[in-house]
């Protein structure tokens, strides 16, 4: 038997054992966080009246992404609290995990969460993204959301709670609320939980119970979305915090490595990895780093690739073909040579800022193209390569803010504001 034909019968077996089909998108950002979905057979125009296949309303408002398993769209949603056109208090906050059919965007179910710790208070940096701004991650059996909080929930595919449990009621200084998204590692669901506790856990996805959990004062303010790579024989997962990166092992929470970062004060874009080197960027005056892990019995001391000054306050990179990609929150395109550090180009980009953040979305590459929603601007499509050339701007006549990340499967495109859910397709 060839290696290849084992390698894919493996893969198959895994898909079989979890429920889970190759065609899913079951996290933020997909598989492994890359962001890089090879389907060429997406549409990279659209509007109310082309490619857009379905809308379903959503009941509330929210930062998260969608996930696809299935054939079933899963999101997540806030309501009773926290908008400016919904008066009410926190007593009123409620979080909700919405199904959807994918294939014509019926609503199967919703679960209502109400609120059980009293949250950090609408105002200054947490009205930019609310209270649903951590994306699910499945396994094909179960979903699991992470409410802040009001803690971290497992239901199975038609809407019943198995667990629920908490991983901290704390607030970090600013009080800016929740931002992690959940992964899954094994049997385990990993949590950031650095605003509830600074702790960073991994629960068993049968029960909820703790593998293990890893607590540190140096957590706070890491709002990024952990990130798991593969070396030789080990699992590592890594988290960016502020003027660190820290490195643990996925199966134990033990510290393996950390090296020191010019990401200072907060760290919310997530990291990407390639080819044994992770990519990182962030931080208030911000700053960009390439560390490589070495494949070696010292793993304490990685090897710091090239530093640079090019940075994101919100949005995460991406990489594809030796290069990163990413539309900074200000709406600034970045190209950075990734193996040099060397900025290719920084374009701004033309469209209305109103004076804020004008990106919150992090950039996709979706059969070769990179595509980069904005919040009130539509969605930039552009030419990946050392020239910033565009292809288009689809704007929907949603008036609502678009913070979250796009899910892509099956051809299709799944993009959410704060007031819909739209599945984008070639018709």
């Amino acid at each position: 038997m060839s290696r290849l034909l084992f390698l894919t019968l493996m893969a198959f077996f895994v898909l079989a054992s979890t429920g889970l089909s190759a065609a899913d998108f079951t996290q933020f950002r997909g598989e492994s966080g890359k962001a890089v979905v090879a389907e060429s057979n997406v549409p990279s125009t659209w509007s109310d009246d082309s490619n857009l296949l379905w809308k379903s309303e959503l009941s509330g408002r929210g930062s998260s992404s969608p996930i696809v398993v299935g054939g079933k769209v899963f999101v997540t949603a806030y309501a009773g609290y926290g908008n400016p056109e919904q008066p009410g208090s926190q007593e009123q906050l409620v979080r909700e995990l919405l199904c959807f059919d994918l294939a014509n965007g019926k609503q199967l179910w919703k679960a209502t969460v109400r609120n059980q710790q009293r949250e950090d208070q609408y105002q200054g940096f947490i009205t930019e993204h609310g209270y649903a701004t951590s994306t699910p991650v499945s396994d094909g059996e179960s979903v699991f959301v992470f409410f802040g909080k009001s803690g971290v929930l497992a239901y199975d595919m038609n809407g019943k709670q198995k667990w629920h449990v908490s991983v901290g009621t704390e607030s970090a200084q600013r009080r800016w609320g929740s931002a992690p998204s959940l992964i899954m590692h094994k049997d385990t669901v990993i949590v950031n939980a650095s605003d509830e506790s600074q702790t960073i856990y991994a629960l068993n996805k049968q029960d909820g119970s703790v593998a293990w959990k890893a607590e540190a004062a140096g957590l706070e303010n890491a709002f990024n979305t952990p990130l798991l790579v593969q070396v030789a024989e080990r699992t590592e997962l890594i988290v960016a915090v502020p003027w660190e990166i820290w490195s643990l092992d996925a199966n134990t929470g033990k510290l393996l490595w950390f090296t020191e970062t010019d990401l200072d004060n907060n760290v919310s874009p997530s990291m990407v990895e390639n080819d044994g080197i992770v990519y990182a960027v962030g931080g208030r005056s911000g700053g960009s780093i390439a560390v490589k892990i070495r494949v070696t019995e010292d793993v304490s001391k990685p090897h710091v690739v090239w530093r640079g000054t090019a940075s994101s306050y919100v949005p995460s990179p991406v990489y594809f073909k030796e290069r990163l990609y990413w539309v900074s929150d200000r709406g600034i395109a970045y190209c950075i040579n990734a193996r040099t550090g060397e900025l290719v180009y920084q374009h701004r980009l033309d469209i209305n800022t109103g004076g804020g953040r004008s990106f919150y979305a992090s950039v996709m590459v979706i059969g070769g193209k990179i595509y980069a929603v904005s919040r009130y601007n539509g969605t930039i499509v552009y030419e990946p390569g050392d020239e910033f050339k565009q292809i288009a701007q689809n704007k929907l006549s949603d008036e609502s803010m678009f913070n979250a990340s796009p899910a892509v499967v099956d051809g299709k495109i799944l993009i959410r504001s704060d007031s819909h859910l739209y599945c984008i397709g070639k018709k």
